[in-house]
């Protein structure tokens, strides 16, 4: 029987949404595995818009499912409907949208706050022990939920103690 998999996504672009080849990767490789994908997006606006060719935010209003079905080729489904029951396991990719539209990690680092949609489930596919697939920067909202989890983004000065720590950044080219 094929795994069942939701995939939350937080909008369409590395800068204010989903992270599109991080997203793209994901779904091929579901696709490949046999999965039977379902994608998922809160129903909100986002924090901002930013214009992806000066990567400056932008005067725009948009909507994070609206984004994010861009993505889903209009599949998506509204985040508050997804029921863990129904799901094997869980990917978020990566992208800015995570720690600005699924949290605000962004703006308030360490002391951020999660979308409580998504804390619910989150909580709830660790709870049940169902796989969580986290890329990029969206383990940020496990470290901020889940008591015990610990990670680095990079900026950790006990090199030694992280030995796997590094920083990578996005820059425009």
């Amino acid at each position: 029987m094929a795994k069942r998999v939701a995939v939350i996504l937080s909008g369409c672009g590395v800068y204010d949404g989903t992270e599109v080849h991080e997203a793209s990767a994901v779904l091929v490789h579901l696709s490949r595995a046999g999965a039977k994908v379902q994608m998922f997006a809160p129903n909100a606006d986002q924090m901002h818009v930013v214009n992806h060719c000066e990567g400056k935010p932008t005067e725009e209003k948009r909507n994070i499912l609206q984004e994010s079905a861009r993505i889903a080729r209009g599949d998506i489904t509204d985040l508050a409907k997804l029921n863990v029951s129904e799901f094997d396991a869980c990917i978020i990719p990566g992208g800015f949208g995570v720690a600005k539209n699924l949290s605000d990690w962004a703006v308030k680092n360490k002391d951020c706050t999660v979308l409580p949609q998504v804390e619910k489930i989150i909580t709830a596919f660790h709870k049940a022990k169902k796989p969580l697939a986290l890329c990029c920067i969206s383990p940020v909202l496990a470290a901020k939920i889940i008591p015990g989890c610990e990670l680095t983004v990079g900026q950790d000065k006990e090199c030694e103690k992280y030995v796997h720590t590094h920083s990578h950044t996005h820059s425009k080219r």
